[in-house]
């Protein structure tokens, strides 16, 4: 039976060849190759190739598992176990120059889809910076050999607060609310345009917490698991594999309830 140590292991690998790889094509110059959901919503010829990276790898090394992944789509299993990849999350930054991206792996057990898996193993890797944070299930979230520990509670100045925008312009008067609702609880903002990151960030305290209305499951499936494993929180995902999600929210456990309750159009936290 592979344990979520191994695939810990494996994704860590694979984590590193694919940001390499990436932060090479980001030095020789990006490509727009497409758009997606929207025009500001772009997929870059990077974006494919390195997922095409992590599922070649991924094929050679674990023939059997399935795949979900952001580019190219959605591949079953016989093992239980599915790959949720994010081969350049933070495109825009990416295009732009901007070193706020990362490949986002997770390894999941059960049915593909947020809400009904359970995440084993995740890696989130940060090549233009030269992080890689790293989780397995039950041992804990980790970065350069330091285990991560989410915020026991905010400053008195507030909560230091991650979000990010949808790239439907019909979404954002939606967006801006939400923001208003929050900022009476917030010390400050802060809008990186990489999920995987944001949720890295919780996870290592550099933020007190995270919100969002909009995501797909590659966004959030490595970087929940590290928040989860460093003692936080989080609810909200998809219920289908290619879905976008309502409200996703990740904070440490003195801080979840009211920043569910504030981004939440209704005002109240799950239970």
């Amino acid at each position: 039976m592979t344990t979520p140590q191994q695939l810990q292991s494996l994704a860590i690998e694979i984590a590193r060849e694919a940001g390499d790889l990436a932060r090479r094509r980001r030095t020789e110059g990006v490509a727009i190759a497409a758009t997606k959901s929207a025009l500001a919503d772009i997929v870059t010829e990077a974006d494919r190739e390195v997922e095409a990276l992590i599922r070649a790898r991924l094929a050679e090394l674990r023939p059997a598992d399935g795949f979900l992944g952001e580019e190219s789509g959605a591949e079953h299993g016989t093992t239980g176990i599915t790959w949720v990849v994010d081969p350049i999350d933070g495109t825009v930054n990416y295009a732009f120059g901007i070193p706020t991206y990362a490949v986002s792996i997770a390894a999941v057990t059960g049915d593909p889809a947020p809400g009904r898996w359970e995440a084993q193993a995740a890696v989130v890797f940060a090549p233009a910076m030269g992080e890689l944070f790293h989780a397995a299930r039950g041992e804990g979230a980790w970065l350069d050999g330091r285990r991560l520990a989410v915020n026991a509670e905010p400053t008195p100045a507030g909560a230091l607060l991650g979000t990010g925008f949808g790239y439907d312009p019909t979404t954002h008067a939606g967006d801006l609310a939400r923001v208003a609702r929050v900022m009476p609880i917030a010390r400050d903002l802060r809008r990186m345009g990489a999920a995987s990151l944001d949720l890295a960030y919780v996870a290592a305290g550099r933020l007190d917490g995270y919100f969002e209305s909009g995501l797909s499951p590659w966004d959030h499936a490595a970087g929940a698991l590290l928040v989860q494993e460093a003692g936080g929180v989080v609810a909200g995902p998809a219920p289908s594999p290619g879905a976008r999600s309502g409200l996703f929210v990740a904070a440490g456990p003195a801080l979840f309830d009211r920043l569910f309750a504030a981004a939440s159009a209704n005002g109240t936290a799950p239970r």
